[in-house]
Parts: structure tokens; sequence; C-alpha cells
């Protein structure tokens, strides 16, 4: 039965979210079932494209990306594929009428990885939209289901939280990105003078976007807001854990939150949820 293949497949893109990524998963926990299965197979779509480009160094990245980019697109037109994780993240562009526009402006920046290593502000901002803002665009019409006109509402305001969150992922994997993979997205930064001067002029352009995302999460509706501020808190966290940083040490390892840091982060998130503490305005 495609009934149970079709299962099977979303507890495939469930099982790559849970491994990839704890903060996420987490998050994802909050939202609505029904609609729970849709936002692990963006995150399974979005990993595994990434992982192709980031991390296949012993393969032929270029023939894998493009193999994957076509299968993609094959299952999306047949509504189906072998590649559970494909064939899930097919299922919810039909069903969630998610535009083949976005899919392809986050392909097209997944591409730009495998050829370019440094970026003018033109590419910077071509690559964060493509690689965050239309992914969080994704994200939105399944928590809109339909609603096109509170789609359009909270679009801009996704649009904001998805670079701010991939803003934020540049710095914390600065080191990675320049020493394994020679790659610097600031533009005009050298790694070389990156000092506590060059660092707050990012984080300010990566608060104001912050500032903007939580206005919209505050409009989501509530079968995934408190999922999406949960996010929100984590990666926050993770910004004020930068501010704080010399910048000798960014450039040395990758920034992360630790597992009990997060757990309390989520409960004490919860906790404020129940006691009506946060503010949502619908």
């Amino acid at each position: 039965m495609k009934e149970l293949f079709d299962q099977i497949s979303f507890e495939v893109s469930k099982l790559a979210t849970k491994r990839y990524s704890t903060s996420f998963s987490l998050g994802i926990r909050f939202i609505e079932p029904k609609i729970r299965n849709a936002i692990y197979s963006i995150y399974g779509f979005v990993r595994f494209a990434d992982e192709i480009v980031d991390t296949f160094h012993d393969y032929d990245k270029e023939m894998l990306f493009a193999r994957f980019k076509g299968d993609a697109y094959t299952a999306i037109e047949e509504e189906i594929s072998l590649n559970p994780i494909l064939n899930s993240f097919q299922d919810t562009v039909r069903k969630f009428h998610i535009d083949k526009e976005l899919i392809a402006t986050f392909l097209k920046s997944m591409e730009m990885d495998l050829y370019k290593n440094n970026y003018d502000y033109d590419g910077y901002n071509e690559y964060i939209v493509g690689s965050a803002e239309v992914v969080g665009l994704m994200c939105l019409k399944v928590y809109c289901n339909g609603d096109e006109e509170s789609y359009k509402s909270l679009k801009y305001y996704a649009e904001r939280l998805g670079s701010a969150y991939q803003k934020i992922n540049f710095l914390r994997d600065l080191s990675a990105d320049y020493n394994k993979l020679g790659r610097v997205y600031f533009p005009g930064v050298d790694i070389k003078e990156f000092n506590e001067c060059v660092k707050q002029k990012i984080l300010l352009d990566i608060e104001k976007d912050f500032l903007e995302g939580y206005k919209g999460i505050l409009k989501l509706p509530k079968n995934s807001r408190f999922g999406v501020y949960l996010s929100y808190i984590y990666f926050y966290s993770l910004f004020q854990k930068i501010r704080f940083m010399r910048p000798e040490l960014i450039l040395q390892k990758r920034i992360r939150i630790p597992d009990s840091y997060k757990f309390y982060l989520f409960f004490n998130s919860y906790v404020k949820n129940k006691l009506h503490l946060i503010q949502w305005q619908n």
C-alpha cells in the first residue's frame, strides 16, 4: 500500500531531523500533530541537500547534487519517489501548495556552495534568501495551511527570522567554514582581521532580523507558534553566547549550546507559555 510507504517516508524524515538537530526536533514536537510530519519532511529535504555540498568531500559532489536536484523535481512531478526523504517532501509540496519557485531558489543557493568560497554583498544576500528565507516560507505554507491572507501577512517576518537563523549559523560555524571548507560568507570580512568591532557590527545586523522575526512568531497560527518560539529561544541564546565571546575563541571552535541548557531553555519557555506570560497576538 502506498499509504504504508508514505508513512515510512515520513518516519525517515523524522529520524533525519532528530539525528541532525536536537534543537529543531524539540521545537517540532510542539507543533500540531497533523502538520508535524510536513515540517519533518522539509527539514529532511533541506538537510540532505546541505549535506551533499558540505560533507561529501570524498565523492563527486557536483554529480550527487545534480542527481538529488533532478530526483526532487521528478518526485514532485510524479508524486512519488523511492528516496523516502524526497517522497515525504513531494507529498508536503503537493498538500500544502509549496511554490516550486521557493524550491528552485533554495537549490540554487545550495549549488552556490559547490563553487563559491567568498561572497560580495549581493551574493551574500542572494545566498541567505535561498538557504534560509525561502525555507522559512516553505514552513509558513504549512503553518498557514491554505490561508493565503495569513501567509502574505506573515511572509516578511518569516523571511527575517530565517535570515537571523542563517546569519547566526554563519558566526557559530565561522571556524569550521573557514578552516575546513575555505568559505567566508560575510562580505568584506577578512578572517585574519576578525575582531570585536567586526563581530559587533555583524551582531547588530542579526539582532534587527531577530526583532522583526519575533514579531511574526507572536502572530503565527496556534498550530505552530510555540514550536517556532522554542526555535527562536534556542537561536537567540546562541546569539547571546556569541555576543560575550572573544573573537579569537569564535575562530577556534564551533559554538554550541549544551544539551542540558537547551532543555532548561525549553522547559522555562514551556512554563511561561502555560502561565500565559507570552503575549501572543491572536
